[in-house]
């Protein structure tokens, strides 16, 4: 009697996958944890061990979906799990896990929700949980957020119940594979060429710069960006919250900040850095971005010194990128006078550049503006630059032009002894201005 062939088993519901999948990862979790591999071998073994428990269960599968099941286990086992595809994908920018059930993604500066989905809350704690053990951070009722990064350079926040109100919640601040050029920001408008030869010529002359902007509106691609005109013979010093500056020069030291232990204690802050950083000989320092009273630690740093130095601070326009650093001065702890706060503010900072994230998504360069010093209790602000909206495109894209305000900067003699002569052209001049040169305000 010949063999019948081999009828199709009937198809999975989702939750029997689901439940197949928690099965074999606990097989595995169980096993990795009696006898724990090297790293080089951890995927070699846990592709052996999904093998082994999937024979056990004598299921035969369609060959789809048991692949499907055995790549989302690889995700789990040795990636981030169901959102790894998200992590992958190039063209994506930031993810967004708000609870087990919606999972939103930026892509072109665009928010979108993914059909993405966790089993539950407790799947979100797991992932939270593989992020932060190796970094040997700490999330729990009593400490229910924390900062960390993933192996590649890419930022994580979380943030867990009771302070989130709707399940555990994880934005993901992907790290870009291979650093923007200038001339990839003036190809995709952020910046023009006569702003690039500007700002190029204030980072080889050691000013102060501080870029200014709102979340996600690439302040750190653009330090990134100015400080590879840092030359090559100089020492520069990095402090961040989490690493993911990529400079490429051969004399960087990188410091970042330490959480407190379980115990409370060994906290290592960002001006506990910068103040440790004035110890290192740094040519220059590069704060990846002030939040608190290690601004008077960097003003002071600045005007000790320290020229060419760089940090981002999270403002809407340059005036109140200063407000904002008042504030943060302010912080430290030290009884000072407002005046001297912002004397001290006018003498450090020379440059202020601010870049905004509109409303097509785009990132652009909105402002740059010099430092002019002070006059009474004011700090005096001038643009060198401004970026004039005009309206919108048919699709929605931004229209309007980043130009010279036709006002060359008060420090372009210092420009001149560094060796940089920009021509008026940079600056917008008219023949009006280059024949009355008395400067107005």
């Amino acid at each position: 009697m010949g063999s019948n062939p081999q009828s199709t088993p009937p198809a999975l519901a989702k939750d029997d996958i689901s439940r197949l999948k928690s099965y074999i990862i606990n097989f595995i979790a169980r096993e990795l944890e009696s006898n724990p591999p090297s790293v080089n071998q951890r995927r070699e073994v846990v592709t052996q061990l999904m093998e082994q428990v999937y024979n056990q269960t004598r299921l035969t599968l369609p060959l789809t979906i048991r692949d499907q099941i055995f790549h989302e286990i690889l995700d789990e086992m040795l990636g981030f799990g169901v959102i790894q595809p998200l992590l992958d994908d190039p063209d994506i920018t930031e993810v967004m896990v708000n609870g087990a059930k919606h999972v939103y993604i930026e892509r072109a500066g665009k928010l979108v929700r993914t059909n993405i989905t966790f089993d539950d809350d407790t799947h979100v704690f797991r992932l939270i949980d593989r992020i932060i053990m190796p970094l040997g951070r700490r999330i729990d009722a009593d400490s229910p957020s924390v900062d960390a990064r993933l192996p590649d350079g890419s930022r994580v926040n979380a943030i867990v119940p009771p302070v989130a109100i709707d399940g555990p919640t994880i934005t993901i601040r992907k790290f870009r594979v291979g650093k923007l050029s200038m001339d990839q920001l003036i190809e995709l408008e952020a910046i023009t060429q006569n702003i690039a030869v500007f700002l190029r010529a204030c980072v080889i002359a050691r000013f102060n710069i501080l870029i200014s902007g709102g979340t996600g509106s690439g302040k750190t691609t653009l330090l990134n960006v100015l400080s590879g005109y840092i030359p090559e013979t100089e020492r520069v010093v990095t402090i961040e919250d989490a690493a993911e500056l990529q400079l490429q020069q051969d004399h960087v030291v990188r410091l970042e900040t330490k959480p407190p232990s379980v115990e409370g204690t060994g906290m290592v802050s960002v001006r506990d850095l910068v103040r440790n950083a004035l110890r290192m000989r740094p040519d220059r320092i590069i704060v990846g971005e002030c939040r608190g009273g290690e601004a008077l630690d960097m003003l002071q740093a600045m005007n000790t010194g320290h020229d060419g130095s760089l940090t981002t601070l999270h403002a809407n326009a340059p005036r109140d990128a200063l407000s904002r650093l008042e504030t943060m001065a302010l912080m430290a702890g030290m009884e000072m006078p407002i005046r001297v706060i912002r004397e001290q503010a006018a003498a450090a900072i020379d440059l202020i550049v601010q870049i905004s994230r509109m409303r097509d998504g785009s990132r652009k360069v909105t402002q740059v503006t010099e430092v002019a010093g002070m006059e009474g209790e004011t700090i005096v602000l001038t643009d060198i630059f401004k970026f004039n909206q005009t309206g919108f495109s048919q699709t929605g894209k931004v229209i309007g032009e980043l130009k010279p305000t036709g006002i060359r900067p008060l420090f372009t003699p210092r420009l001149e002894i560094a060796g940089f002569k920009l021509g008026p052209e940079v600056f917008g001049a008219n023949l009006a201005e280059m024949m009355n040169p008395t400067r107005r305000r």
